[in-house]
């Protein structure tokens, strides 16, 4: 069970997450906000694991507040405006949500939420870790047991915090250690850091535009300060060969 809150300063938009709370049996919803400073006195009274945040709030918007909290709670994002979702996964949230809200996807995102909330409390996870590379493949400890993972086979790579998750063909692989520590070991002319919090295999890229990569079954945002790197080395073909 993961205690919750939502901050948000729409009462229609608060009304619309309750019911969403309410469908997710691993959530306990333990208050709500229309001001983000309001909060501040539950957070350090309480155990909060989640927090729903909007972004455009008066007084202080989401990614301000996130900025200012010392051991964060983990961060959904909710909102209306799509153009702050790179900056948004620069601060390690867990999702982004777009209002209005799909059941769906709100399941998804509580799903990932509650993924990496075990994995806090997991004590195994710390001894995993990068056993070898060789050219077409990496060797991953995770879960007491050794991955080969052949670099073809790897979509994506994404981060949370001191941990990451290895999207593959056929399964995802979860392991302590963080995204720049795994990107150091990939071949850069096959994966490129996209932003943060992820890793993209660019072989598997479908399209992209400005503001996202896209592959078959998953859209990954690109981060401000990775931008320019990925796109000259893109368009110049020497991240995805011709």
């Amino acid at each position: 069970m993961m205690n919750c809150i939502v901050i948000d300063d729409e009462p229609l938009a608060r009304e619309g997450m309750f019911l969403l709370i309410e469908k997710c049996p691993q959530l306990n919803l333990l208050g709500s906000f229309s001001n983000a400073l309001d909060a501040v006195e539950l957070l350090k009274e309480s155990n909060v694991d989640l927090i729903f945040l909007d972004i455009n709030m008066p007084e202080i918007s989401g990614l301000e507040f996130v900025k200012t909290l010392v051991n964060s709670p983990l961060i959904i994002f909710a909102t209306a405006y799509p153009q702050y979702a790179a900056e948004s996964y620069e601060l390690d949230v867990i999702d982004y949500l777009l209002k209005p809200i799909r059941l769906e996807r709100f399941v998804k995102a509580v799903n990932k939420a509650q993924t990496y909330s075990d994995l806090l409390k997991s004590k195994e996870l710390g001894k995993n870790r990068i056993e070898s590379v060789g050219d077409d493949y990496i060797y991953i400890k995770a879960d007491r047991k050794y991955f080969k993972l052949f670099f073809n086979d790897i979509l994506y790579i994404e981060g949370l915090k001191d941990y990451v998750i290895i999207y593959t063909k056929e399964r995802k692989i979860i392991t302590a250690m963080n995204v720049k520590t795994i990107f150091d070991q990939l071949p850069h002319h096959i994966f490129a850091r996209i932003s943060k919090s992820y890793i993209v295999n660019t072989e598997h890229i479908v399209s992209c535009d400005s503001q996202n990569v896209y592959l078959k079954n998953a859209e990954l945002p690109i981060g401000n300060g990775f931008k320019d790197d990925f796109f000259r080395d893109f368009i110049d073909g020497k991240v995805v060969k011709r």
